[in-house]
Order: structure tokens, then C-alpha cells, then sequence
């Protein structure tokens, strides 16, 4: 699908980078981070969440690559679990991928360190709200010094503060609840959408040096995206949608499935990755909002 976008602050057209076909049991489009040059999509065990694959995706070229696990060998891993939501972070001039499990038991959060097409295993972490074990859904970077990394994650509606020491291969993410993200009532090219309340969830991505956090919302073969500006960790309260920018794509090629799991800038673009499907056949794959400057 190309074309211009409907006015100046809507967008509800795209354009397909590379699709991301399914390989072994990985049917599941899940994680996304954009890059410098490349885009990073997660496909896993849909419903089983015990196997995951990475690929890489040229953004100029579209050149498509299954990335190597440069840990056990193969193109699988098993440490991902879900794998719903990452975010890239460089330490000591490394690529690494920090990725968001939603696993009950287990490292709630995994840490991969990469360099071109291989990954390897860097770490893992257990996270916690009021001293229990919690499973975010969504994380992204707000911002890395000397010694920390700070994050924001999501769970839901709401966003939470985390931090890690920078070189810390383990330990504990204690968070602490940030804001609230108001949903119903959200203007989607003006108009509020009725049944937004029902849509499900996916990743988040927040621009920290604008203060603006992007949100997908999917449900069927909708797919919205609700901005919020001027958040940051120390945002507390409900943040209230923006009313002159959203986006939206009501696929009819994909009429079973159009699900935006995840979105990342890059070059002011706005980047994400689909669970598509129709009568006929699944195409996810890595994908560009038209017309859309950050």
C-alpha cells in the first residue's frame, strides 16, 4: 500500500520494506527496534513462546537477513520467551538488544549483545514492582551514562522507570510507576474511535531527546498508533493523547490480521513491524510509515 497521507497529521498509509516469512516453528511477529541502517524484528513459538528468531532488515535496500545465535550455534534461541518488546543500547561501542520476556518465572528481561548478523546471550534480569516479579510488556531506552542505563517500560496503559547499571550482566530492575496513558477518547484523525477501550496492546517507542512516546494499538485488522508529547520519567498522572497526530492503517488486503507490533524512528521515520494476514496467506514483514517526519 503507497500514497500520500490523508492531511498533514494523520497517516494512514505504508510502505512494505521486507517481509519476514516464518521459519521453524517461529510464526509469531513480536519485537521491534530500529537502527542506524537496519530494522530488527522478533518472530517466536506463537503461543508456546519456547523459540525465537531475529532478522534484520536493511532499511534503504530491504535486503533481509536471519541473524545467527552466536551462542549455541543455529539461527533459534530459547531465551526470549515472548520476546513482545526491545530496545537498542550501545556500551563500550557494542550493539546490544535488551528484550522484554513476559515470562512469570524466569529473567523478565534479556540483554543480547550483537555484532552484524550473529547475537549472543549478554545477561539476563529479573524485574520487579513493589518487591514481586513483574513482566512488562514494552521497554525502550530513554538514556545510557557511565554507569546506568535508564528505561522506560510498559505494562498495559501504565509506564514505569527502570535502570540497570551499565556492565551488569544480572541483577534486579525494581520499578516504580511513571504515568498513566489515556486511551479512550483519543482523537484518531479527529474523530474518537468507539471501541479503542478493546484494542490489545503491543510495544512502545519513546524519542527521549523530543519527549514523545509512540503507542500501537491492534485489534483484527486495525492497527492505531497514539502519540503522547511531552512525557518523560518524571511524568506523573495520566498523559493525554495528542489530538493533531495519530496513524492508522484498516487493512482490507490483510482483512484476518493487521497487527503493528512495534514502532521505531530512525532518519525521522517512523518504522514497525506487522503480523499481517488474509484468507490466503500470512506476510508479516518490516514496514514505513508514508509521508511521516519526526
Amino acid at each position: 500500500m503507497t500514497g500520500q497521507a490523508a492531511q498533514a497529521a494523520y497517516y494512514n498509509t505504508y510502505t512494505d520494506i521486507a517481509d519476514t516469512p516464518n521459519t521453524s516453528c517461529c510464526t509469531g511477529v513480536q519485537g521491534f527496534a530500529a537502527g542506524s541502517t537496519y530494522l530488527y524484528s522478533v518472530k517466536n513459538h506463537t503461543n508456546v513462546d519456547d523459540v525465537s528468531v531475529i532478522y534484520r532488515v536493511n532499511k534503504t535496500t530491504g535486503e533481509r537477513v536471519l541473524m545467527t545465535n552466536g551462542t549455541n550455534g543455529g539461527t533459534t534461541n530459547t531465551w526470549l520467551g515472548h520476546g513482545n518488546d526491545m530496545t537498542i543500547v550501545d556500551i563500550d561501542a557494542q550493539h546490544h538488544l535488551f528484550v522484554v520476556t513476559m515470562k512469570e518465572n524466569g529473567p523478565q528481561l534479556v540483554r543480547l549483545r550483537y555484532d552484524g548478523t550473529t547475537y549472543y546471550h549478554a545477561g539476563s534480569y529479573q524485574v520487579r514492582l513493589n518487591g514481586a516479579a513483574f513482566a512488562p510488556s514494552g521497554i525502550n531506552r530513554v538514556s545510557v551514562s557511565s554507569t546506568t542505563i535508564t528505561f522506560l517500560f510498559k505494562s498495559g496503559r501504565t509506564i514505569y522507570n527502570g535502570s540497570l547499571p551499565l556492565r551488569a550482566s544480572s541483577g534486579t530492575v525494581d520499578l516504580t510507576k511513571a504515568f498513566d496513558l489515556q486511551v479512550e477518547g483519543a482523537l484518531v484523525n479527529g474523530a474518537p474511535v468507539a471501541d479503542l477501550g478493546t484494542f490489545l496492546t503491543q510495544g512502545i517507542f519513546y524519542d527521549a531527546a523530543k519527549k514523545v512516546l509512540y503507542y500501537p494499538l491492534t485489534k483484527d485488522n486495525r492497527s492505531i498508533v497514539l502519540v503522547y508529547r511531552n512525557v518523560s520519567p518524571t511524568t506523573t498522572g495520566t498523559a493525554p493523547a495528542a489530538t493533531d497526530l495519530s496513524f492508522r492503517i484498516t487493512s482490507s488486503a490483510y482483512s484476518e490480521l493487521f497487527e503493528i507490533e512495534g514502532v521505531g524512528i530512525s532518519d525521522g521515520k517512523l518504522y514497525f513491524n506487522t503480523n499481517r494476514a488474509s484468507e490466503t496467506a500470512s506476510a508479516d514483514g518490516v514496514h514505513v510509515f508514508n509521508g511521516y517526519v519526526a
